[in-house]
């Protein structure tokens, strides 16, 4: 009972007192329609959500940073009493995904859909639900709700920016030492043959030996010699920093695309270096894997093609930077799992002096290591780290410099040199 109802009801009280004190049938009139109001509006509300339910439907359980994501809410009247209105109010977790809408003039066996779509500008893993539904009578005096419990998951992938390019140091442009190591996936590299097994698919079989020895055979592969990739992230929490974010306006229409910026943070930027040098990657037809230490270790073996990717996307979609190891120990530690003639991209925002010789010991063990320094000064640290972009030349080992605000197709491209001059100055 609102306010409005208790308002009601003594205005009963007062009209029925009124009326037996004075016996005039103006004040009885009035009571009765008082409490003829009371129980309309009463046994209105006792029907207003009988035989509603909603259904939502993702569009997909996965989007990504600048794409839109589309929800379908359907309002189903299986009664045969008409709903005068039906209010959803969503408590979803993604940001701007406005699904609390009012449905009015609900016909009994009718229903009624409405798709909402939400511009994605944040990465992560996102409740969609749980939900509340609002009726009432038309005076509102005896409203009424149901809660929806109906809950999913969306992931939102990170950023991905296309490299135009991504120079490599002279000499390792074909990666490594050739890699002699069994797959399950086809590449070009034949090493032999054997038995088919249950489980082996049709098109590695090979139908010359099969038809010479009467009984399946199908062909075993190597990798290829070209050297792995490594995309390395630095999620150790004393390594990130954050500029205050400016608040976006209301006003301003989840419906319609905008340009995507990064939020001012290191880890941010770090996660669409990311993205973006493993799709690079990957577009070439290498083998990338991903490494990084946050409240768990992450670890993807490497390995080409569109599902290597997405599950790199995923994995980034959820790293938050409150890993407790350093890049130079994470380095260390995997040293030896890394194969020689590998590809290491070290992507940092860490000002530690023991970075840049972590990277020159990958460099004794036939490893190429290349740094994406992420300059903390830009981001509010008070230690700026760009002359480790210098000091890694000095020591032979390419770097790239990314600034708050910088275009990561810009600077994933060129030398860090000339960007660590101008930001030290």
């Amino acid at each position: 009972m609102t306010g409005r109802a208790r308002g009601v009801a003594l205005l009963f009280a007062a009209c029925l007192v009124a009326g037996l004190i004075s016996g005039r049938p103006v004040f009885f009139n009035l009571s009765y329609v008082c409490l003829g109001v009371l129980l309309v509006s009463f046994l209105w509300s006792r029907t207003a959500l009988r035989g509603v339910s909603v259904m939502r439907r993702p569009g997909s359980t996965r989007s990504q940073v600048g794409h839109a994501f589309e929800e379908a809410i359907t309002l189903v009247n299986r009664s045969r009493i008409p709903k005068l209105w039906v209010e959803l109010r969503d408590e979803s977790e993604l940001p701007d995904h406005r699904t609390s809408v009012v449905m009015v003039g609900v016909g009994g066996g009718r229903e009624r859909s409405q798709l909402v779509r939400t511009y994605c500008t944040l990465r992560g893993r996102f409740r969609l639900g749980p939900a509340h539904l609002h009726a009432g009578d038309p005076f509102g005096l005896f409203p009424v709700s149901r809660p929806v419990p109906q809950v999913h998951q969306l992931v939102v992938l990170p950023l991905v920016t296309p490299l135009p390019s991504f120079p490599l140091p002279s000499g390792r442009l074909q990666g490594g030492v050739a890699v002699t190591e069994p797959t399950q996936q086809i590449t070009p590299n034949a090493a032999g043959v054997r038995e088919y097994l249950p489980g082996d698919s049709f098109n590695r079989i090979h139908w010359v030996s099969t038809a010479r020895r009467q009984r399946l055979i199908v062909k075993e592969f190597e990798l290829d010699p070209l050297g792995d990739v490594w995309v390395v992230l630095d999620t150790n929490r004393s390594a990130q920093w954050k500029l205050p974010e400016a608040q976006r306006s209301t006003r301003e229409s989840s419906f319609l695309p905008r340009r995507i910026s990064l939020p001012p943070a290191t880890i941010e930027y770090g996660v669409a270096c990311a993205a973006s040098l493993a799709q690079h990657f990957l577009r070439q037809d290498r083998s990338v894997g991903f490494l990084a230490y946050d409240r768990v270790r992450h670890s993807i073996q490497p390995d080409r093609g569109a599902p290597q990717l997405i599950r790199a996307l995923e994995t980034l979609a959820v790293i938050d930077g409150a890993g407790e190891t350093a890049m130079e120990d994470v380095l260390r530690i995997e040293d030896t799992h890394l194969t020689r003639g590998a590809m290491i991209l070290v992507i940092t925002a860490s000002a530690s002096p023991g970075l840049v010789p972590a990277l020159r010991a990958l460099r004794m063990r036939s490893l190429t290591p290349i740094l994406v320094l992420l300059a903390s000064g830009s981001f509010g640290a008070p230690e700026d780290n760009v002359l480790h972009a210098a000091e890694a030349g000095r020591a032979g080992i390419p770097a790239r410099l990314v600034c708050c605000g910088d275009s990561l197709e810009i600077a994933l491209s060129r030398p860090a040199a000339l960007g660590a001059l101008r930001s030290a100055a």
